[in-house]
């Protein structure tokens, strides 16, 4: 029995260990990468009247929210050992309340993006006109309302169990997590929606030449739909795995009371949840691989917007002592994005 123990206990350790390291990892990669997202998609012109880049744009916004809660529960493993949802029901509610918020606006903003692409690439002029800018921010204000609200009433019914720690505590809500939530919300729709739509879109864009359209806009079509498509392709590999263990975390919950069988599902608890996390760290990463546009893009970002604007203003703070000198940014580098 003591063997058996420490055996249990070593790999307690080793989960606790590897949650994190793996943590950490992701969380520096994750702001790096959503932070430039969201520079690229707000400072170029281009992308800022482009639909598809407003909902990656949303969808970097929740990354970002959700690798500050996954950095939150390392640091409470760092310091209890676990991520402390056994020990506090608000917390246990909270934390699953919003990473089920992020969760749901990552991979619906995955399926606005496929699906915009494909209207917009679409041979037919109706539906190239379908959908605007100003729609495209309705429906993404009404479901992350939805969101919201779906996630209160579905996180406000996790508690804490005396021996499963931080579980689903309502039996109706166990049967709609296990048969509707986690298959069909969150996991089989929208693979099926931004599968069929970005191939679609792939489709389009490869008999985007006949369509009389600027060869701005067709270059534009062309970077966007091949991120896209790239970008469903590992939201699927990534998604499957984890909403596989969630729905049977679910309804098999492990009693502390087995040390070596709830050793081994922190452990596996663990590397799912790795999983999770990188499908809200890698979307960057895929585009500045794929793209050379999109380095281009984040290159001009950086050198001649970015570090610009801190030569201005550390010149204008030496201005304050010298006032004769006059600094100004120049304009041809900052509009040059709409030639990139």
């Amino acid at each position: 029995m003591s063997s058996s123990s420490s055996v249990s206990d070593g790999i307690i350790k080793f989960s606790t260990q590897y949650s994190i390291y793996i943590g950490c990892i992701t969380f520096c990669f994750g702001v790096i990468g959503n932070a430039l997202n969201l520079l690229v998609f707000t400072q170029f012109k281009v992308f800022r009247t482009n639909r598809c880049a407003f909902y990656i744009t949303i969808e970097s916004i929740s990354n970002l929210i959700y690798q500050f809660l996954s950095i939150t529960s390392t640091i409470l493993t760092s310091v209890y050992g676990d991520d402390a949802t056994e020990r506090s029901s608000i917390w246990c509610k909270f934390k699953y309340i919003l990473a089920q918020i992020c969760a749901l606006t990552t991979f619906y903003m995955i399926c606005f993006s496929a699906v915009d692409q494909f209207l917009s690439t679409n041979h037919r002029f109706n539906l190239r006109q379908m959908c605007t800018l100003k729609l495209g921010r309705y429906v993404s204000f009404i479901f992350i309302c939805f969101a919201i609200i779906h996630s209160i009433a579905l996180g406000s019914s996790f508690d804490i169990q005396p021996t499963f720690g931080c579980v689903l505590s309502n039996y109706v809500w166990i049967e709609y997590s296990t048969f509707f939530f986690y298959p069909i919300l969150i996991g089989f729709l929208p693979i099926i929606i931004a599968s069929s739509f970005s191939i679609l879109a792939y489709h389009n864009v490869r008999h985007i030449v006949r369509q009389q359209l600027p060869i701005v806009r067709r270059k534009l079509e062309k970077q966007i739909t091949a991120m896209v498509l790239m970008r469903v392709i590992v939201f699927v590999c990534l998604t499957l795995p984890y909403i596989t263990y969630r729905i049977y975390a679910i309804n098999v919950p492990t009693s502390q009371s087995l040390p070596m069988v709830y050793a081994i599902s922190r452990l596996i608890q663990a590397i799912f949840t790795s999983i999770n996390i990188i499908n809200s760290v890698i979307n960057f990463y895929i585009f500045i691989i794929l793209s050379l546009r999109f380095r281009r893009q984040v290159k001009l970002v950086l050198v001649k917007k970015c570090w610009q604007r801190c030569k201005y203003w550390c010149c204008f703070i030496n201005n304050r002592i010298e006032p004769d000198n006059n600094i100004e940014i120049p304009n041809s580098q900052m509009e040059s994005d709409e030639h990139i």
